[in-house]
């Protein structure tokens, strides 16, 4: 069965392209290009759509609208494109339900396989707009970020961590590759093993096995013995 993607940019050039992008690769299929947020929202409450792709700005009801309305509906997964001068969009989509938050000058690939983590339930945020992000978030006061859920993950010393290492700590936890954690972070595998190294680095850890104990339990293991 296809992925459902409906297009929402009031950019026909881009609309037309991304169409043609997608509908290369035969796991989609692009049900509508719409030229608005409101139209976007109407034909999800209407039609079937698994992916709802969303520029930001665009007119009679912008992306960061739609999206709100699409998610809170329950209609189809949002997945926000954008550029960089829509960077003061960010926090608002990603608060009003936007699954995934990309850049339009992506490659093909990348865009292909970010639809595909959303419609499977995952979150896709590239590392430039997590930056903007925490950029805005510097600005006023930020809260602390969300623990992931697991037993003894509250002991560990989050202040020695970044955001992102407690993310792939977690996920090693769960038994992931790093392939599969690359792909579900939408970061390469040589990225991934960068942040791999700088907690081995940080806990004094030697290998994954360590750091899933030590994020289970909060104790740092050296041995394997237990």
């Amino acid at each position: 069965m296809k992925i459902k993607v409906l297009i929402a940019d009031d950019n026909s050039f881009i609309r037309e392209g991304m169409k043609i992008i997608l509908s290369s690769f035969e796991e989609f299929e692009v049900v509508a290009t719409v030229e608005d947020g409101a139209q976007a929202v109407e034909y999800c409450r209407s039609h079937p759509v698994d992916v709802a792709m969303l520029d930001v700005r665009m007119p009679n009801m912008n992306g960061v609208e739609a999206t709100r309305l699409i998610a809170m509906e329950e209609l189809a997964k949002p997945l926000i494109l954008t550029t960089f001068d829509d960077d003061e969009y960010v926090l608002d989509a990603v608060k009003s339900g936007a699954m995934g938050y990309l850049l339009k000058n992506n490659d093909p690939e990348r865009i292909r396989d970010a639809i595909r983590s959303i419609y499977n339930g995952h979150r896709i945020l590239q590392d430039i707009v997590l930056d903007k992000i925490k950029s805005n978030l510097a600005s006023s006061a930020s809260p602390a970020p969300s623990a992931p859920s697991a037993a003894g993950s509250d002991r560990i010393d989050r202040g020695s961590f970044t955001e992102r290492e407690l993310e792939i700590m977690s996920l090693i936890a769960k038994g992931l590759s790093n392939k599969e954690i690359a792909k579900r972070l939408f970061i390469s595998e040589g990225t991934t093993a960068n942040y791999i190294t700088s907690i081995l680095n940080k806990t004094g850890l030697e290998h994954r096995t360590q750091i899933a104990i030590y994020y289970l339990t909060g104790e740092v293991k050296l041995s394997d013995d237990e």
